[in-house]
């Protein structure tokens, strides 16, 4: 049974991760990416972000957000353990969805400071 105080860091942890979801597809969409879905879901797990760069490559996104670095910075929150789950749930969506070009990126996104520092790093 979840107290009050946990149920306030879920909501605060989960609120956090939107704001960096939301900035990663301003982002993307300044680029000239298409968003293609959002918290994609299946039994094993979520996509953050699927979307079509500029040369028609399929670009699965998973966005950390951290609100400081006191637990380091946003995209050391990727181990090798979350990049292949990364690998496994786009096998899953590529099964229902071929593409010819696909690729996994990492976006962090550090909040905290007066603006959203952005951390974008192609082919994880």
């Amino acid at each position: 049974m979840q107290t009050a105080g946990q149920a306030t860091q879920q909501e605060k942890r989960q609120r956090i991760g939107r704001q960096g979801e939301d900035i990663a597809v301003a982002m993307l969409t300044d680029l000239g990416w298409e968003i293609m879905a959002r918290n994609w879901r299946c039994t094993a797990g979520e996509l953050d972000v699927i979307a079509r760069d500029c040369d028609g490559t399929v670009v699965f996104c998973e966005v950390k957000t951290r609100s400081g670095l006191g637990f380091g910075a946003p995209l050391e929150a990727i181990t090798h353990r979350k990049s292949q789950k990364l690998r496994q749930l786009t096998a899953v969506w590529l099964a229902n969805h071929p593409a010819p070009k696909v690729r996994i990126d990492a976006i962090g996104v550090l909040l905290g400071g007066p603006e959203p520092v952005i951390s974008h790093v192609r082919g994880i």
